[in-house]
């Protein structure tokens, strides 16, 4: 048991599973007792946790908290062998570490129309912004986008919050036929404006919202969410490169200067190509994972 140095009460070293939610086959939700993290979470912001103490690190982005319950939600994609391991934790069980919360959150004061647009399980980090900016008085559209109907994730959650809700499909299965830029550059075509775009979800899906706000001068913000380790900027592996006006290129790290960033000064190519690096890495360990509880 590890103690508080302050009034020697004693503070729990695993945080308890209170809550899970299959959205999808690959996406699940859970809520996490932590009320210190939940004491300070804003939306935008991550944890880093460890399933149990030989586990690797990983990042979340926060997907939601309670405050007066002391708890944190996080949604996540299973991917690789942690979200494996993760996803077998039932309610009542615990896990090891639960840090944060870290990184900038999401700037949304100020703002009176604002369109959010989620791609996928990145829905899962854009619904608090959505609903920051609705109980701030914003007006929000928002545009959700899956490859069909069975990743349908957060549709009720994202109508609560927003005037305009639109759903797209790639396959049309679901909502309407199309990506998310089919309907935002309908709406922008028609005259319609927004103070800021929010896009959060993959990384192509992103610089392709960034090319269609461009010609209308409308700003934009990407989360972005690349390798990350300790999450406070010491292993440099979060690093993203900017392209300023001027042509000049910055170093910064996702997990102190971000995760938002100015989507047209974020190199989406060099992105995509640093995140690819080990995806067949994650698949054999996942696999592994799999095998591993079959047994």
């Amino acid at each position: 048991m590890v103690y508080n140095h302050l009034n020697k009460e004693p503070l729990a070293t695993m945080f308890e599973i209170v809550s899970k939610r299959i959205l999808n086959p690959t996406v699940t939700e859970m809520e996490i007792h932590s009320p210190l993290v939940a004491k300070k979470a804003e939306p935008g912001q991550f944890i880093i946790l460890r399933v149990d103490e030989d586990g690797e690190r990983i990042p979340l982005t926060v997907a939601g908290y309670d405050r007066e319950k002391g708890n944190v939600k996080i949604i996540f994609q299973i991917v690789g062998a942690t979200t494996e391991k993760l996803n077998h934790k039932e309610v009542g069980d615990h896990i090891s570490d639960f840090v944060g919360p870290l990184g900038v959150p999401t700037h949304v004061d100020g703002y009176k129309k604002v369109c959010v647009i989620g791609g996928g399980v990145g829905c899962a980090i854009a619904l608090p912004v959505a609903k920051k900016l609705h109980d701030l008085g914003a007006e929000v559209t928002s545009i959700i986008g899956f490859r069909n109907k069975d990743l349908l994730i957060l549709e009720d959650e994202f109508k609560e919050v927003s005037k305009k809700s639109i759903v797209m499909t790639d396959d049309g299965s679901y909502g309407n036929k199309g990506n998310v830029t089919m309907p935002l550059k309908e709406m922008l075509d028609a005259g319609e404006r927004f103070d800021l775009i929010i896009a959060i979800g993959p990384l192509i899906m992103m610089k392709f919202v960034v090319s269609t706000a461009k010609p209308y001068s409308i700003p934009v913000t990407v989360s972005m969410n690349p390798i990350m380790i300790d999450g406070t900027g010491m292993c440099g592996g979060c690093r993203l490169s900017l392209v300023k006006e001027d042509g000049s290129r910055v170093m910064k790290f996702a997990c102190i200067d971000g995760p938002d960033f100015n989507g047209y000064e974020v190199d989406f190519d060099e992105a995509m190509m640093r995140n690819r690096q080990y995806s067949d890495f994650e698949k054999k360990k996942r696999e592994e994972t799999c095998n591993l509880f079959k047994k």
